[in-house]
């Protein structure tokens, strides 16, 4: 074998190698990017139920204040007929 020979094989073993490498750093960060999306989707999904949950608490909290007013009208009323 000449030099020539073995610069030409050692040149394409480090392409090939090279290559390899890149191939496997793609994939990686291809990995990453799809993870990356999941953890996002999952964020949104929390925000969205979080919305929700408070929008909930806000309607429990309406519905409280109304029983209470109509309580207090009702009193009203009762003070109302016993003055008159």
């Amino acid at each position: 074998m000449n030099k020539n020979t073995f610069k030409n094989q050692s040149t394409d073993s480090l392409d090939i190698f090279a290559a390899k490498l890149t191939y496997i750093g793609a994939s990686i960060s291809t990995l990453g990017d799809g993870i990356q999306a999941v953890a996002a989707g999952l964020a949104l999904e929390a925000l969205q139920n979080s919305k929700n949950d408070n929008s909930n608490d806000q309607a429990k909290q309406s519905a409280n204040m109304k029983e209470q007013i109509d309580y207090l009208i009702s009193e009203l009323q009762q003070i109302k007929k016993i003055l008159k």
